[in-house]
């Protein structure tokens, strides 16, 4: 019961065995005890398949109405041939049709909620006429109030249902919004870490760099000073021991920020990614459930590795960019070209693109385009022809 797809089953297996002993067994046992004739066995089986193909009414839709509408239709029909009447023309079972219709409704695809509208209307309509010929008197009038009042249940169980299925994709759009803003979370997460390792790295530079210089310096000084001025070069080796015990809090600062960082962002510690790991991050962001396909032109070579921690980076954004501006059902294709001087990374998405509202930080394409001028590169960004965006 704990697996959704199988606590469905479950529920509607167990309902629809309540039905079958409920109504339909009883259904059954009414007709074979009516004394009408071998042919109410039509009737006594419809009575028994109806409500034994709600059993998968949510996991297969389409054949449990299919199952429902035909064995109704098929009673109706011998009852008529048969009889000429009314008969066992209408029995409790039938009303399942509308159960099957409003599952249907819920659960099927396009063509199979209309079709299984308008075969209960049609249903409507055959049922209407046969009622308004045996109650006799006003026939035209018998047969627009029973029409009215089939269509009416058939009409409310219809517009319900799709309420129903409304609500159903109200909350799948709210839980694929939710799984697109965990993979953003995700990938803000890693980029926040890789631009936190180069400010401790770009620290770390800084303060090992300019303590060494003035260290060499003093040491320099004072190894000369030493032979004639015995105070000097006391005071360069103070200042050597107060600067190395500065730059010794610094590094040990700097470092106890990696030492307690949370364990499980680890990754952090792994190699900068480069080119050859875009295959990674696609098939990172295609488990989200976005549509991404990779096209790479040209005979590839080596590249620097500041230059391939750009591609990547630059991937990255516009990957991140096209979850968030693109729409749920949005196509995104990456497309690298190697050509003889330079290398084009191309990033297209045919969903909403420019026309989404952004998120007010504004910070992605001023990155992007630092990254590649660092290497001679330009970035370019807008709605591409046909719609939706490219980089």
């Amino acid at each position: 019961m704990r697996d959704p797809a199988r606590r469905r089953t479950t529920v509607d297996s167990l309902v629809a065995l309540g039905l079958v002993l409920l109504i339909g067994v009883p259904t059954a046992y009414l007709a074979l005890t009516s004394g009408l004739g071998v042919s109410v066995k039509a009737t006594a089986t419809a009575a028994v398949v109806m409500p034994a193909a709600l059993a998968w009414r949510r996991t297969r839709p389409v054949a449990s109405a299919v199952t429902v509408y035909a064995s109704g239709l098929l009673h109706v029909l011998v009852d008529l041939t048969m009889f000429g009447g009314i008969g066992l023309l209408i029995v409790p079972t039938d009303l399942l049709v509308l159960v099957a219709l409003y599952s249907v409704t819920v659960y099927g695809p396009r063509w199979a909620r209309r079709t299984a509208l308008g075969g209960a209307l049609l249903g409507a309509g055959l049922l209407a006429v046969v009622l308004a010929s045996e109650l006799g008197g006003s026939g035209v009038w018998n047969f627009l109030l029973m029409l009215a009042g089939i269509s009416g249940a058939i009409l409310a169980t219809w517009g319900l249902a799709q309420f129903r299925r409304g609500r159903l994709e109200h909350i799948q759009s709210l839980i694929e919004r939710a799984q697109r803003l965990e993979v953003e979370r995700d990938q803000q997460a890693q980029l926040a870490i890789a631009a936190e390792r180069t400010r401790i790295a770009r620290e770390m530079h800084d303060v090992v760099g300019h303590t060494l210089s003035v260290v060499i310096a003093q040491a320099d000084g004072g190894r000369y000073a030493a032979r004639t001025d015995t105070d000097a070069a006391e005071r360069a080796l103070t200042t050597i021991a107060e600067m190395g015990r500065d730059a010794l809090a610094d590094i040990r600062r700097i470092l106890g920020v990696l030492r307690d960082g949370d364990s499980a962002e680890s990754t952090a510690l792994l190699p900068q990614p480069v080119d050859a790991d875009l295959d990674a991050l696609v098939e990172h962001v295609r488990s989200s459930g976005a549509v991404v396909s990779t096209v790479r032109v040209g005979t590839g070579r080596p590249l620097p590795p500041g230059a391939g921690l750009t591609i990547y980076r630059i991937c990255q954004e516009a990957l991140t960019n096209a979850l968030k501006h693109a729409g749920p059902s949005a196509r995104i294709t990456v497309l690298l070209q190697w050509q003889p001087g330079s290398l084009v990374l191309q990033v297209d998405d045919d969903g909403r693109g420019a026309a989404a509202r952004g998120d007010g930080h504004g910070q992605g394409l001023v990155g992007m385009r630092e990254r590649a001028a660092l290497f001679g590169g330009s970035v370019s960004a807008g709605p591409r022809p046909g719609g939706g965006f490219r980089v």
